[in-house]
């Protein structure tokens, strides 16, 4: 039996993929509701069933229009979120307006409606680790957040959590790890890479390139959010992640690698403020309890596919990449 999903910020990089993957494995229904912000693109959602995918849009804070849209809804995935840790250096305030009363403004439409709720969350509420730390991230490692961004996103967790408890809102929630995969902006580290090497231009490296994210391909996040919210147990929270620990100088070499460039044909540029070192998640929980598995287990197979992508689909990514160009370049990076 289908369903009918809301996906806020559906038409952004996760969310996209998020819906991509319902209408491939499922017969749900889906409506987007996206701010079309600079990183929500119509185009990531060409090519949808008309049937199958409805879109709208709009801000997930505009409490009038959630309500209509709730009421209309089995379920609720919220994706929709200021996500880039340089936007949030430079203004944190939509980072609040969005992550937290954003968030907020779900949850009291979920209460009302009884909607089954689903929150997307991020590896780097819980800080980060050092390079050689044996521990990696769990669902009780406590939270440190360093950034605008990823203190917002903390802080939507924590409202959550506290909306089940309090008023019995039946909620989910899961924290990723970093995605990469088709229809990412071209501001973010790897697209920003593979785009820069298309055009010729020679990548660039935050400081010696030694810090570690944990990377996992947006598909497999997908798959793991539709199993949280087909098997996840409420109140509940799963880290998602496929073991993809990698430093950004081994992602620049490899990318120019697959390109057919030299590896060492990039860039060292200025270090971003507060760089966190190291994230690495342990997704133990939700494959042993959920029966989860990734689909991307080889990151190099599946970043070869990714830059494939981003070869073949210049005309979605080519309208931002002068614009992102030239604010790193105002900023020495």
């Amino acid at each position: 039996m289908s369903r009918r999903l809301l996906v806020t910020g559906g038409a952004g990089f996760i969310g996209s993929n998020f819906v991509h993957h319902v209408v491939e494995h499922t017969d749900d229904h889906v409506t987007v509701l996206d701010k079309l912000t600079y990183a929500g693109n119509r185009a990531s959602l060409a090519g949808l069933p008309e049937d199958r995918v409805r879109f709208v849009q709009g801000d997930i804070a505009d409490a009038p229009l959630v309500d209509e849209l709730f009421a209309q809804t089995d379920a609720v995935v919220h994706y929709a979120a200021e996500s880039h840790n340089d936007n949030s250096l430079h203004d944190p305030r939509p980072f609040l307006d969005t992550n937290i009363v954003g968030t907020y403004t779900l949850l009291e439409a979920a209460r009302k409606h009884d909607v089954r709720f689903h929150h997307i969350s991020t590896d780097e509420v819980y800080g980060d680790l050092e390079l050689d730390d044996p521990e990696r991230f769990t669902e009780n490692t406590p939270y440190n957040p360093s950034s605008p961004y990823s203190s917002t996103k903390a802080g939507s967790d924590l409202l959550v959590r506290a909306w089940v408890r309090s008023f019995g809102v039946q909620a989910t929630l899961s924290n990723c790890s970093n995605n990469y995969g088709p229809y990412q902006h071209v501001e973010k580290f790897i697209p920003r890479q593979i785009t820069n090497v298309i055009r010729g231009i020679r990548p660039k490296l935050y400081g010696k390139g030694e810090n570690v994210r944990d990377w996992i391909h947006a598909d497999d996040h997908s798959s793991a959010v539709l199993t949280i919210l087909d098997k996840g147990v409420i109140g509940e929270t799963y880290l998602i992640g496929a073991d993809g620990e990698k430093n950004n100088k081994d992602v620049v070499e490899l990318i120019l690698t697959l390109m057919g460039q030299p590896a060492d044909a990039y860039d060292h540029v200025t270090d971003r403020a507060g760089h966190d070192l190291r994230y690495a998640i342990d997704s133990t929980k939700l494959r042993t309890e959920l029966g989860w598995m990734p689909r991307f287990e080889d990151f190099e197979a599946g970043l070869a596919s990714t830059i494939d992508w981003y070869r073949e689909n210049e005309a979605w990514w080519a309208p931002a990449k002068d614009g992102v160009e030239a604010f790193y370049a105002a900023k020495g990076q």
